[in-house]
């Protein structure tokens, strides 16, 4: 097992710093090395914010060589709040929160989090979502927020546990819904022959999950929504909107069989976090909003005008 010596020019810097001088990988997946105990310090697991003494011996096997790259750069985030203990960024369409198994070559949300807070990788109960309390689908935009330290974690987890966070979203989905407003309670499952998540109407099966909406505007084939999930169910506002017969526009998984719409043509979901309220750590509630993206709005002005 190839190790360094910690010289005097080195002594005082951070392991994971240190080793992006020495190891031709990315500093983030030098701080998942780690994580993962495949780098040692002295022969003992450590964590990438550990100041290195002169004469400390770091050890790596030859394999941590071979980790792949990612396909694409480290992804810049739009970063609307910052404090000492949270951060809320406003995901784009198409960015993956953390890791997934068939597109783990493809960078997160989770890189460039802490390749911009080092210190987040130790935060929470996961080491493959460091922060991470909620998430959005792949093909959702909109508000997030997420931890940078243990005690933002906890408080926050503990907000979402008592459905004190509001989580507002803006949607669009084939046809006129006839109540302009109202509140969807099915249960969701995850289906033991599709693999994705389904709407129960038993009350004995699958998780409770509830989501209130309001009709915005209706279109001549779609109906644009004000969505407010009050449980956080996998693909909740996606199963539910499907279930009562009105899924989102540009869902491939989610729809509906023989639906007498043209499908409209747009590569993500029709779906953006746009307002989100919480509580930070010094006891104050803030609200937070992110408008349409620009593909969005070009898309519901263009059917306004059908």
């Amino acid at each position: 097992m190839p190790e360094i010596q910690v010289t005097h020019e080195h002594a005082g810097e951070r392991l994971d710093r240190f080793l992006t001088l020495h190891i031709a990988l990315s500093r983030s997946q030098i701080q998942k090395l780690i994580r993962d105990k495949t780098i040692l310090v002295n022969r003992a697991p450590t964590k990438s914010n550990r100041i290195l003494a002169l004469g400390d011996v770091i050890f790596y096997p030859e394999v941590a060589l071979d980790t792949h790259e990612k396909d694409g750069p480290t992804p810049i985030l739009d970063v609307v709040y910052q404090d000492n203990d949270l951060l809320v960024i406003n995901k784009p369409a198409g960015l993956l929160v953390h890791e997934a198994l068939k597109d783990e070559r493809r960078p997160t949300a989770v890189d460039a989090l802490v390749e911009l807070f080092p210190d987040i990788s130790t935060v929470g109960e996961d080491k493959r979502r460091p922060g991470i309390v909620h998430r959005l689908d792949k093909d959702v935009s909109g508000l997030m927020v997420i931890a940078k330290t243990q005690e933002a974690f906890e408080s926050l987890k503990r907000q979402f546990q008592e459905r004190t966070i509001i989580k507002e979203y803006l949607a669009l989905v084939y046809g006129s819904i006839p109540k302009d407003h109202d509140v969807i309670r099915l249960n969701i499952e995850r289906s033991k022959t599709k693999g994705h998540m389904i709407a129960r109407s038993e009350p004995d099966e699958g998780k409770e999950a509830i989501t209130e909406y309001d009709v915005l505007e209706r279109l001549p084939t779609t109906s644009y929504l004000k969505v407010r999930i009050h449980t956080g169910r996998t693909h909740q506002i996606r199963v539910h909107l499907q279930a009562i017969g009105y899924p989102i526009v540009g869902d491939k998984l989610y729809t509906v069989r023989h639906m007498k719409f043209h499908p409209i043509d747009l590569n993500r979901l029709f779906l953006h976090s746009h307002r989100l309220t919480i509580r930070l750590l010094d006891g104050n509630e803030k609200t937070f909003e992110a408008p349409l993206p620009n593909e969005l709005q070009l898309l519901l002005r263009k059917l306004q005008n059908v």
